[in-house]
């Protein structure tokens, strides 16, 4: 344990572990001898992304409330992004706010959801809709947990990865299943610094979003079919939408989306995709909802050149339309 765990270890009043049950098999009782706290209470959820409600967040208050956790009280939340967008806004809700720490299990947490303050759950069927601005007072970054991940968890992280290389760093763009653990703590930093500058996404932080705004629609709409995605896949998808308009809409070089397209097949390898024209309609009627709309418009993230994204682009409903056929003749062709 580091300096500063112990020091908010010290001025704990009870500690609490909100985990998953895929995770809880292999790391909770680890995580309890590694942060010398075997009499933490434990809270162990569903794992999924459908298990990321209200419903969910009640049963942790409730538990927080039946061992009478006061606002001196710690929950750690050891998982994936759903534990920690999950244990964050429960923590950051409770009496207020209660402290909480990141213990980040899957590549796409390391890189991205653990980090930066954002917490929320799904609402009315649309991601995250309901959320705080909190900081986790640690976030403990360790690849020993890439043992017991699945290929297809890394293979989310990894677009997660190349969307810092296309906003960011052109270096992060060749990105793969062999070179990625050596890039994990440079898309930390990216983010940490942009959050820095913007912690409550008025401005910069909205770079974030690159493949985010078709991506959640994406998202959202599998949940209800029987094919979800992970987060990662939909955003590799909603980066090909992306990448598509910026070359339509702003004149990026059309060898930036056809290199991505060739990484496609590794991002999405470990998953079975099935779209057709019928879904068009529900993916696009999830964008009505999405929370950097504008006037009920959506607002995306494009791409003047790789590292010069251009924010709050609004375009014509058909044009988006658009983006999505071309989305799935991608996968029909693969």
């Amino acid at each position: 344990m580091n300096d500063k765990l112990k020091q908010i270890f010290d001025k704990t009043s009870k500690v609490f572990i909100l985990t998953d049950e895929n995770v809880a098999q292999f790391w909770l009782p680890e995580i309890e001898y590694w942060l010398n706290c075997k009499n933490a209470v434990e809270i162990v959820i569903k794992a999924g992304e459908q298990h990321k409600n209200l419903q969910t967040v009640q049963r942790i208050w409730k538990t927080l409330m039946k061992h009478h956790a006061d606002r001196n009280a710690l929950l750690i939340n050891l998982g994936g992004g759903v534990i920690t967008d999950l244990g964050g806004f429960a923590a950051s809700t409770y009496k207020r706010g209660i402290k909480f720490v990141n213990v980040p299990t899957t590549l796409l947490a390391m890189v991205d959801a653990a980090i930066g303050g954002k917490t929320g759950i799904d609402f009315g069927g649309s991601k995250n809709q309901i959320g705080t601005f909190a900081e986790a007072e640690e976030v403990i970054i360790d690849p020993v947990f890439f043992e017991t991940l699945p290929q297809r968890e890394i293979c989310s992280g990894l677009a997660e990865m190349l969307k810092y290389g296309f906003i960011a760093d052109s270096n992060l763009l060749n990105v793969n299943l062999e070179n990625y653990q050596q890039y994990i703590t440079h898309c930390g930093e990216i983010k940490r610094e942009i959050v820095m500058q913007d912690p409550t996404e008025k401005g910069l932080r909205k770079v974030l979003n690159f493949g985010h705004t078709l991506g959640h629609a994406i998202e959202s709409h599998c949940l209800t079919t029987d094919y979800p995605l992970l987060h990662g896949e939909s955003v590799a998808l909603g980066m090909l939408g992306a990448l598509w308009l910026s070359v339509r809409q702003l004149g990026l070089d059309e060898k930036v989306l056809q290199n991505f397209e060739k990484q496609l097949p590794m991002l999405l390898s470990e998953t079975e995709i099935s779209f057709s024209e019928s879904d068009i309609e529900p993916i696009l009627g999830y964008l009505v909802h999405d929370k950097k709309n504008k006037d009920e418009k959506p607002q995306f993230v494009l791409l003047e050149a790789v590292g010069k994204p251009v924010l709050e682009v609004t375009l014509p409903s058909v044009t988006v339309k658009e983006a999505l056929e071309y989305v799935i003749s991608k996968l029909s062709s693969q």
